[in-house]
């Protein structure tokens, strides 16, 4: 038996934070009816696989939330609902009746998870992960970042939240609403470099020789070798103390070579890949 058997949620956030919250949820056991418009949801488009992946599992309803028809039968889902995730800005929530006073009045049980983008009194600006992540530091021109952080770590701070609205009724029998802001979702994931240790040359940002990223033959390895056995143990093998001991022992080989030897000998040393695959 899972944490959320017998859990019902209703998920009409599209694109990336609500879906993949819904798709933890749903892997705890809970029942997921996924909401979309008649355009269907972006990420369809965006990435096809993704969108199957998160979505699997779920029941799709497609529902037109700006005609009558369509909120009468959200409301007949929401009825029958323990949580409701939202991505719309507030003002948006409060046209189609579903902002957390008119929804608490209408399903006492109901627990919210809104996401937003920034929090009040910013909640209805624009903004996307790109934007937020910028926001914070974590962005290095030209290259656009390889994770969407923002939206990622909002799913998580999500699914923390739903969590505790539903054991919090649990013990006391009160639905409650909680809001998710993206910007700050970021701000809490970014807490490395505020703090100073990833910001360029800094201890995690490549002022370390022990953690640092090397060429080799054919590409590059990740050595992070921090803690002081880790390092002790790399530097007797290898006979290397500096920035540049290390740079020319590791050239010389493959960096399949170097992640062997680093499982044969407990170093973490894992090749650098440039893609996903």
């Amino acid at each position: 038996m899972s944490c959320l058997d017998g859990i019902k949620v209703i998920n009409l956030a599209l694109n990336l934070p609500g879906p993949a919250a819904a798709q933890r949820l749903q892997a705890l056991g809970a029942e997921v009816i996924k909401v979309e418009p008649p355009s269907g949801d972006p990420m369809a488009t965006y990435s096809a696989a993704w969108y199957r992946e998160m979505a699997g599992g779920q029941t799709r309803v497609v529902l037109d939330l700006k005609a009558p028809e369509g909120r009468a039968h959200l409301q007949a889902l929401l009825a029958e609902a323990d949580l409701l995730i939202t991505s719309f800005r507030p003002s948006a929530l409060v046209r189609l009746g579903l902002d957390p006073a008119t929804l608490a009045a209408a399903h006492p049980d109901l627990c919210q998870v809104a996401i937003v983008g920034f929090p009040a009194p910013r909640a209805e600006e624009a903004g996307h992960d790109l934007t937020y992540q910028a926001s914070m530091g974590l962005v290095a021109p030209p290259s656009l970042p390889r994770a969407l952080l923002s939206d990622l770590a909002g799913a998580e701070q999500a699914i923390s939240a739903a969590l505790g609205l539903l054991l919090d009724r649990a013990r006391t029998g009160k639905a409650g609403q909680a809001t998710v802001a993206l910007s700050e979702a970021a701000e809490a994931f970014a807490a490395p470099l505020r703090h100073g240790l990833t910001a360029p040359g800094a201890m995690l940002g490549g002022g370390l020789p022990q953690y640092n990223l090397y060429p080799t033959t054919d590409g590059w390895i990740a050595v992070a070798a921090l803690e002081p056995h880790f390092k002790k143990k790399l530097e007797g093998l290898l006979q290397v103390s500096t920035a540049d001991d290390y740079q020319r022992a590791f050239a010389g080989q493959t960096s399949a070579h170097w992640q062997a030897w680093g499982e044969a000998n407990d170093v973490p040393v894992e090749t650098l890949r440039t893609t996903a695959g």
